[in-house]
């Protein structure tokens, strides 16, 4: 897939079918769209492309309301092209792009440097100053910049596939809800960091993620997951939490303990998948009471994974 941002692309000489979206998380809902947007780029003999933005939109235009991510412009970029789009636009949202007129940003991105012929939108698309960009305003703009608007059908009936439910799900800790609605896993993306080795400490080390910014994470807990390191994917007993037998408000932290793994992976960019929720957080009332329900977790871990089948275009490699 090509992957275009800001100043790269100039007057296209290509013709493209278009359809536009921030694309959080590429749930089921996404899914369908992009199967669309393949059969229409078929359909008009052109590119079958995606303008995405980054950051979030709400970032920029409301800072306090602006949801967290379900995944990282880097996992949405390799589910993009594992769904097969040709190319991906990224927009850098920022005070000029929330500035500029729904009419310019059409004329400037999507007519002159994607030539789109045909622009695929939902219902609750809205873009441009304002959010003045709408499928009535693209209808009235097709005939004199040549392309048509085909509106794609509300994906998941009355509940509708959307971001916003995924985020509430996986907040609630409900992972089998969000998969649903994903039509994959949730994978977490991040990069491992030293931490204070109190896991290594007491016989279970752990990789200590760290995150990008704004990156959601599901409801504090112990989870059992896959962890893809090292070009596999393995078990990986997940703590979500402020670890209270040590601490008594200490800092979130997402940390995974892969059984019968031995190898240096500091610095390293590692996805978990999320399977399913073993229990809440808890302060045990000795070390030991601790261990005895740690052995537990990862022997769920291991099981719990054997029925692991890797799906869905975050978790195929």
């Amino acid at each position: 897939m090509r992957i275009t941002t800001d100043g790269e692309v100039g007057v296209s000489e290509t013709r493209s079918v278009v359809a536009l979206g921030v694309f959080d998380g590429l749930h089921r809902g996404h899914q369908m769209l992009i199967a669309q947007l393949l059969r229409l780029a078929d359909e008009f003999d052109a590119e079958a492309c995606v303008v995405t933005f980054d950051p979030h939109p709400a970032s920029i235009l409301a800072p306090s309301k602006a949801p967290r991510l379900i995944s990282t412009l880097s996992q949405r970029l390799e589910g993009l092209a594992a769904l097969g789009v040709m190319h991906t636009r990224v927009v850098t949202f920022n005070a000029e792009t929330a500035a500029e007129t729904a009419e310019e940003f059409v004329s400037r991105v999507l007519v002159d440097e994607l030539g789109a012929v045909a622009i695929l939108v939902g219902d609750d698309t809205h873009f441009g100053r304002n959010r003045s960009g709408n499928v009535a305003l693209l209808r009235s703009l097709g005939p004199e910049m040549n392309f048509d608007v085909i509106e794609a059908p509300s994906y998941g009936g009355p509940e509708r596939f959307s971001s916003t439910h995924v985020r509430a799900a996986l907040l609630e800790g409900e992972l089998a809800l969000a998969e649903a609605l994903l039509g994959h896993p949730f994978v977490l993306r991040g990069t491992v960091v030293h931490g204070d080795h109190r896991g290594r400490e007491i016989g279970y080390p752990t990789a200590n993620l760290l995150l990008a910014d704004a990156q959601l994470i599901p409801r504090l807990g112990i989870y059992a997951a896959a962890a893809w390191v090292e070009e596999e994917w393995r078990a990986a007993a997940v703590s979500v939490g402020q670890r209270p037998q040590f601490y008594d408000e200490g800092a979130v932290l997402v940390e995974a303990h892969l059984p019968g793994f031995s190898g240096d992976l500091y610095a390293q960019t590692i996805d978990i998948a999320f399977i399913q929720r073993l229990r809440a957080e808890a302060k045990f009332e000795t070390l030991d009471a601790l261990l005895r329900q740690m052995s537990s977790d990862v022997t769920d871990t291991v099981e719990i994974f054997r029925k692991f089948t890797p799906s869905g275009p975050f978790l195929l490699r």
